[in-house]
């Protein structure tokens, strides 16, 4: 295998009773095996962006986590506030009970909040196909693309299902070879990246990248 897979990794704690002690590790594990990024809630990304200065590393935050039902301008302000004080990626949450009334104008203005509010800031919008019916995982991919985002994302690892096989190649296939796909949830060793990656995959979410890396099996699901 000639990919290097652990830039392929965003290393995540996002469980709200992180400690600091956890955020030092996540971001130590992240520069001793050069993953793409660290994942972590807005209350980190100062101590998350101090600890990887010059590393190399990306520090990655979560906007609208983990339901999507902020407000695009709400969203908007976060992800400013958040690209302040040290994000260098955004990983946004989709309105999803409105693609799910077919308020395509409401889902596309709320991705467009933070793709605007980012300027130029790496921005991965999450959709949570688990809760999505084909027809709209796809809908919702279009309006991700039409909206300026430069990832799609299949979940937060908080609803009742992570990434898949088979939603991957779906997101794939509906963004085309220009637009990021990131497998979150369910990956749990290098041949399941690997998988992941054959399907169209460019970006992993894990929490459990050192195990992967490893060479082991994880048993946690996300």
């Amino acid at each position: 295998m000639t990919t290097n897979f652990s830039k392929l990794i965003d290393h995540t704690v996002l469980k709200a009773d992180t400690k600091k002690e956890q955020i030092i590790t996540l971001c130590q594990e992240a520069k001793e095996n050069n993953f793409a990024s660290v994942c972590v809630n807005p209350t980190w990304i100062e101590t998350a962006a101090e600890l990887l200065k010059g590393s190399g590393v990306d520090v990655c935050t979560v906007i609208g986590f983990p339901l999507g039902a902020n407000t695009p301008e709400t969203k908007g302000f976060e992800t400013k506030d958040a690209i302040a004080k040290g994000a260098t990626e955004v990983d946004m949450v989709i309105n999803i009970g409105a693609l799910k009334d077919k308020n395509d104008e409401l889902v596309e203005r709320d991705i467009r909040a933070v793709v605007e509010a980012a300027n130029g800031t790496l921005v991965k919008v999450i959709i949570e196909t688990c809760l999505l019916t084909e027809e709209e995982k796809v809908r919702a991919c279009e309006l991700c693309v039409k909206a300026g985002a430069n990832y799609v994302k299949t979940s937060t690892g908080f609803s009742t299902g992570g990434a898949t096989i088979e939603d991957v190649a779906l997101m794939r296939k509906t963004v085309g070879p220009d637009i990021g796909v990131k497998a979150s949830g369910g990956v749990r060793d290098l041949q399941g990246m690997e998988d992941m990656v054959k399907v169209g995959a460019t970006r992993i979410g894990t929490s459990s990248g050192v195990v992967i890396m490893q060479g082991k099996q994880s048993t946690t699901d996300y």
